[in-house]
């Protein structure tokens, strides 16, 4: 991590979901900006970083879509009548994770009820799922493991021949407000919260720590606060 993308120690950083608002970011939490870099042909390569933007201590994200100063909330969810209603699982990635067959080198996990269609786990030529049954290939198999780490949403995960533990990409602790790319054109990418940051939702109940999260910021998921994609389906815009 650098300076200026690491909050102090001594600052409990957090993530507050407001019913039928925004997020409640807490802890001096960095908020920068990432664009996905694709290829000619379209297929997602890798993140490029972009700006700072400067907040304060606490700050509060828009999650309706509607907001006039995106990222941040302006208070459109009254205008609008936002219904921010919570409909994502609240059991664990373990519970609901799939061991995709044909793994021998390397071990891929898949919960597919967080994919949220960035696009990285395939090219036009093949996806993990494919590639995973040639991972004895060492090139291919490192390819494939670069791959499972520019998921976002951290929906695929993969571990080592043998072991349980997961193996995760060392990612600051921070949020990036992301921009994908379509054939169209850029669109609003959802919320990428990276680093184990606390979320609770709003009835108090912490959702499960993971090193990479997803969370809508279109007012379209239908697994609030979580992304499921639907900016991409909907093409939905800045």
């Amino acid at each position: 991590m650098t300076a200026d993308t690491e909050p102090s120690s001594e600052k409990k950083v957090k993530i507050t979901i407001l019913e039928d608002r925004g997020f409640r970011v807490e802890g001096g939490l960095p908020l920068v900006r990432k664009r996905q870099i694709s290829s000619e042909y379209g297929e997602p390569l890798a993140w490029e970083k972009g700006k700072t933007f400067k907040t304060g201590e606490s700050y509060e994200l828009c999650r309706c879509g509607h907001s006039k100063e995106k990222p941040f909330c302006d208070g459109s969810h009254y205008e609008v009548g936002f219904d921010g209603t919570e409909t994502a699982d609240t059991n664990t990635f373990k519970d609901r994770q799939f061991v995709l067959p044909g793994g021998k080198q390397v071990t891929v996990r898949r919960d597919y009820s967080l994919c949220a269609s960035a696009g990285f786990c395939g090219t036009r030529f093949t996806n993990i799922e494919k590639m995973l049954k040639e991972a004895d290939d060492t090139q291919l198999r490192s390819l494939l493991m670069a791959m499972v780490e520019r998921c976002p949403s951290g929906s695929y995960t993969y571990s080592l021949a043998g072991e349980e533990t997961d193996i995760e990409p060392d990612l600051p602790v921070q949020i990036a407000v992301l921009t994908e790319m379509t054939d169209e054109g850029p669109i609003l990418g959802p919320l990428w919260v990276t680093g184990n940051v606390p979320i609770e939702r709003s009835d108090g109940q912490p959702m499960e720590a993971r090193n990479r999260v997803t969370l809508c910021r279109c007012g379209l998921s239908r697994i609030k606060p979580l992304c499921d994609g639907t900016h991409r389906r909907k093409h939905v815009t800045e």
